[in-house]
């Protein structure tokens, strides 16, 4: 299936590394143009130049909180005035914080919701009036596992996600009549930065490929999945390959989750 994107304008979150930079290759290399957001400079301007080279359209980077809410609404609407609209939004921004419930404080709370779920509503909220008069739009919510399988000590992310899952559905069903079709991609163990930063943690000493390979062992595949394989899943639900498809959450984790 050949995915074309020429025409399309994208908005990815946590855009500069991981998953977020792989599905903004990914609809680059489709012909979108693409803006992606991040909070460090350094990393975006490096991201969009690659982003850039992907594809033959345009490619701008923004550095905004996605937890800020003015930041959020200036940095939209520099956006929309760089690419002229935004048809596609990718809810990408995120953390992965989690504790005992007696550890996690009122802070931690507040923040991972704020970050992750009201992030996500403020920017789909400002999409959205463009999308329905244009009667064409794509939001994705990236969520993980979590959210169908919350495990103890999982918390805050795992019940922020699932909000994040209800929120999916709500916006679905609203967005249908005018041609928004909203859906979660729920991600398993992924080989990105994050799981850079563990192996740091964990096992410093141990080559990176061999801690992905061994940490990848016990899954049903027996490996972890890659970015660009998130990011296949991702391209082909912002195109209109994808027009009867909302309201659903993926699991894009090599069969993880016990929960389809």
């Amino acid at each position: 299936m050949q995915i074309d994107m020429k025409g399309r304008c994208a908005l990815i979150t946590g855009g500069s590394r991981g998953m977020g930079l792989a599905i903004a290759l990914k609809f680059a290399g489709a012909g979108a143009d693409v803006a992606i957001l991040a909070r460090r400079a350094d990393v975006l301007e490096e991201a969009r130049s690659e982003i850039e080279a992907a594809g033959g359209g345009k490619a701008v980077a923004h550095v905004c909180d996605v937890g800020d809410s003015a930041q959020l609404t200036d940095t939209f609407r520099a956006v929309s005035s760089d690419l002229g609209k935004v048809d596609i939004l990718v809810n990408n921004a995120g953390s992965s914080v989690r504790g005992k419930l007696e550890d996690v404080t009122d802070e931690m709370w507040s923040s991972d919701l704020n970050l992750k779920l009201f992030g996500a509503i403020r920017l789909s909220r400002l999409a959205w009036p463009g999308m329905k008069e244009r009667r064409w739009g794509r939001i994705i919510n990236v969520l993980n596992s979590a959210a169908k399988t919350p495990r103890p000590e999982g918390a805050p992310t795992a019940v922020t996600r699932a909000a994040g899952m209800a929120l999916t559905k709500v916006m679905a069903g609203e967005g249908a009549p005018f041609g928004i079709l909203v859906n979660a991609l729920c991600t398993g163990r992924i080989a990105t930065d994050q799981i850079a930063r563990r192996h740091a943690r964990e096992k410093p000493d141990m080559p990176i490929e061999e801690f992905i390979k061994d940490s990848g062992k016990d899954l049903p595949m027996g490996r972890m999945g890659t970015a660009e394989e998130f990011a296949n899943m991702a391209c082909f639900l912002a195109s209109d390959a994808a027009s009867y498809i909302t309201g659903t959450a993926i699991n894009v984790d090599g069969g993880l989750s016990p929960v389809v």
